[in-house]
C-alpha cells in the first residue's frame, strides 16, 4: 500500500491537453497567485511603518527584540568595522575566489547597460538634451535566511553590483540579525567585496520603513530594491512614490519548453529547483512528448526523496504545478506567452529560431546545459525578474533602476519666434492662460508693436 506522501508523489504535475477547459482552469489557479490584497494584512504592515516614521529608532529596536534577536540594543543597529573584519577571518578563502568571479561577470553583462547623457543643437539655437545621473542612496533588503543560516549571498551580488555600477555613492544593505544580534560573515564578506557602504541589522515591513523615512542611525534613501516576504513586498507596495522601487515580487516560477530531445531529469531537477523556494512557486512543463512528460514525473519522484526541502516542493508541485501537452511547439509559444513567465527554459532540439517567438519572459535560459541556476548565481544576467505574468510589462532589475534622467530644453529667440504661436495655441485649447501668457510675454518683449 502506497503512503500518502508516495500516493501525492504519484499524481504530481498533473497533465492537461492545451487548448481545454481543464488546462485553462489550472492556467487560472497558477495565475491566481498573484500578491493579495488582504486589507487586514495590509492595514498591520501600514502600522508597522508608522510605529516607525513615529519613533524611529526605538521602533526598530522593539520590533527586533520581538522577531529576531531578544537582547538587541541599539549600538548593534549598524554593522561595525571590527566586525566586518572578522567576518574576514571567519570565510573560506576558497570562497573569496567564488565571489569574485562571479562579481565580475555580473560587473560584466550590466556595464552595457549604462547610459550616458546626451546633447543637440540646431542652427537657430536650439539646444535639447538630456543629463543621466544615479540617485544619491539606495537601500539593498536582503533576506536573513533561515536566521541567517542560509545567506543569500547572490542578492546581495544582484542588487548591489548594478547600484554601484550606476555610480549611487550612498548604498545601505538591510538584513535581519541572527538570534546572537550577528550578521552570517559570508553576507558581510560579499557586501564589502561588492562596494556596500553601510549595513543595518533590521529586516522585515520595519527595515522598508527605516530606509523610506529614515531614522537617526538609518538615512533615508532614494531607492528600494529587493526580495522579501509578503511583508517586505506590502511595505514596499506602501511606500512606493516616495521612494523608487524595483519590483513587487510574488512567488518564484518556472516554465520549461521540452521536446523528445530533452533529458527527463534534466528537467525534472530545473522543476525542483524553483518548486523547493515556496510551497506557492509554480513549476511548469510545456512538451510535444507524452512519453518525456511520463519520464519527467517519474524523475520528480526519485529526486524529491533526496531533497531536504521536500515538503515544500511536493506542496507546489501539486498545488500550482502542471504539464500542458501541446500539439506542436508553435501552442507552446502561445502558451508561454499567455502565461509571461519569470524563469524560461527552452529545452528543445533546435531553440534558436525558436527564440523570436517568445515575447513575455523574465530571462530565457537556452539548451539541455543552461540551468536557471546559472543565472541565479554566476552567468552575469540578473536575478531580480518579474514574476506574476508582470513580464508582460516589466523587466529585470538593471542599472537603470538606479538611474535618473533629466532632460535640458534651451531656446533662442528665433526658436520661440517660430512655435510661440503653436505653444499659446495649444495652451489655450488647455484652457492655461498663464501658460499662453508666458509665451505672449516674450513676444511682445521681442516685437513691441505686439503689446
Amino acid at each position: 500500500m502506497l503512503s500518502s506522501s508516495q500516493w501525492r508523489d504519484n499524481n504530481l504535475l498533473q497533465k492537461f491537453s492545451y487548448p481545454s477547459t481543464e488546462a485553462d482552469a489550472r492556467l487560472e489557479r497558477i495565475a491566481g497567485r498573484r500578491i493579495g490584497a488582504d486589507p487586514s494584512l495590509e492595514k498591520r504592515v501600514l502600522d508597522m511603518l508608522e510605529h516607525v516614521k513615529r519613533d524611529g529608532d526605538q521602533a526598530l529596536i522593539d520590533y527586533t527584540r520581538r522577531f529576531d534577536a531578544p537582547d538587541f540594543d541599539l549600538e548593534q543597529l549598524t554593522a561595525g568595522e571590527s566586525e566586518l573584519q572578522s567576518a574576514y577571518d571567519a570565510v573560506d578563502t576558497g570562497f573569496f575566489d567564488i565571489l569574485r568571479t562571479a562579481v565580475n561577470n555580473i560587473k560584466s553583462f550590466h556595464q552595457k547597460q549604462l547610459r550616458h547623457s546626451y546633447f543637440s543643437t540646431s542652427a537657430d539655437g536650439t539646444f535639447l538634451g538630456q543629463m543621466v545621473r544615479p540617485v544619491d542612496s539606495a537601500g539593498l533588503y536582503i533576506p536573513g535566511g533561515k536566521g541567517g543560516e542560509t545567506p543569500l549571498i547572490s542578492s546581495i551580488l544582484m542588487n548591489g553590483v548594478p547600484a554601484v555600477l550606476a555610480g549611487v555613492e550612498d548604498i545601505a544593505m538591510v538584513t535581519p540579525p541572527r538570534q546572537d544580534g550577528t550578521i552570517n560573515p559570508y553576507l558581510l564578506v560579499a557586501a564589502r567585496e561588492v562596494g556596500i557602504n553601510r549595513i543595518h541589522k533590521v529586516g522585515s515591513a520595519w527595515a522598508i520603513a527605516a530606509l523610506a523615512f529614515g531614522t537617526d542611525s538609518v538615512p533615508r534613501v532614494d531607492v528600494i530594491v529587493g526580495p522579501g516576504n509578503i511583508y517586505v513586498v506590502l511595505a514596499k507596495k506602501i511606500v512606493a512614490g516616495l521612494v523608487g522601487i524595483d519590483l513587487l515580487a510574488g512567488p518564484s516560477e518556472i516554465l520549461v519548453i521540452a521536446d523528445h530531445t530533452a533529458h527527463p531529469d534534466f528537467v525534472a531537477a530545473d522543476l525542483l529547483s524553483q518548486a523547493e523556494h515556496d510551497s506557492m512557486a509554480s513549476a511548469v512543463l510545456i512538451t510535444t512528448d507524452d512519453q518525456l512528460a511520463e519520464k519527467v514525473k517519474q524523475s520528480l519522484q526519485r529526486q524529491l526523496q533526496n531533497l531536504a526541502r521536500k515538503d515544500t516542493a511536493r506542496e507546489s508541485l501539486d498545488q500550482y504545478g502542471a504539464v500542458f501537452l501541446v500539439e506542436d511547439l508553435e501552442k507552446g509559444a502561445v502558451l508561454a506567452n499567455r502565461i509571461a513567465p519569470e524563469h524560461l527554459e527552452l529545452q528543445i532540439q533546435d531553440p534558436w529560431p525558436y527564440l523570436g517567438k517568445i515575447k513575455h519572459a523574465g530571462a530565457i535560459f537556452i539548451g539541455n546545459y543552461t540551468p536557471e541556476a546559472v543565472g541565479d548565481y554566476f552567468a552575469g544576467p540578473n536575478h531580480v525578474l518579474p514574476t506574476a505574468g508582470t513580464a508582460r510589462f516589466a523587466s529585470a532589475l538593471g542599472v537603470e533602476n538606479f538611474l535618473k534622467r533629466t532632460s535640458v530644453v534651451s531656446y533662442s529667440r528665433a526658436a520661440l519666434t517660430r512655435d510661440a504661436d503653436s505653444i499659446v495655441r495649444l495652451a489655450e485649447l488647455e484652457g492655461l492662460g498663464a501658460h499662453a501668457a508666458s509665451v505672449s510675454v516674450r513676444l511682445a518683449d521681442l516685437d513691441p508693436g505686439k503689446r
